[in-house]
């Protein structure tokens, strides 16, 4: 009970924190749309924390992390629990992994990283912003030569017609 106080006035605010009942908690470790972040749970058996709290990566926000990276998690996260059995210490767990999430999640680029940064670097700035970028130099002087041709081909008149039946 005291330690359930105590997480709530730690992560008060925190929306990384989710509390799912008195005795089970998520934490996100990383930044929403971060291809890193995971999810953590972390619940309490009546005999928390002379046992080990139940650590679940089971939440469906985890299932672009590879089953193996999830494994290697939950064992670190184990040594963890081992080296502070008898006190207090989901926060630390939480803590641990926000401190490590670069080193747990190392090998995990292979899947989702791969896939989202070629669609950034070949899917976005690589070609069509290259084009736009070009497109609005071009347009800067193009509209201008554009406008002066459009005087002459009667093109703006027209719509300083229909400015005319709006007056």
């Amino acid at each position: 009970q005291m330690e359930l106080e105590a997480l709530r006035s730690i992560y008060e605010g925190d929306l990384c924190f989710r509390e799912l009942s008195p005795v089970s908690f998520q934490y996100r470790i990383g930044e929403s749309g971060d291809p890193k972040a995971f999810l953590i749970e972390v619940s309490w058996p009546e005999t928390y924390p002379q046992t080990a709290p139940v650590i679940s990566m089971d939440a469906f926000f985890n299932n672009t992390i590879s089953s193996a990276i999830k494994q290697s998690i939950l064992d670190k996260l184990m040594v963890e629990v081992e080296a502070n059995l008898g006190t207090a210490m989901t926060y630390t767990l939480f803590e641990y992994a926000k401190d490590n999430k670069e080193v747990f999640m190392e090998n995990q680029p292979v899947n989702t990283v791969t896939s989202v940064s070629n669609s950034i670097s070949i899917g976005t700035p690589g070609v069509p912003p290259s084009k736009k970028k070009k497109k609005e130099q071009l347009s800067k002087t193009q509209k201008r030569k554009l406008a002066d041709k459009t005087d002459n081909k009667g093109e703006l008149p027209r719509g300083w017609n229909w400015v005319d039946v709006i007056k």
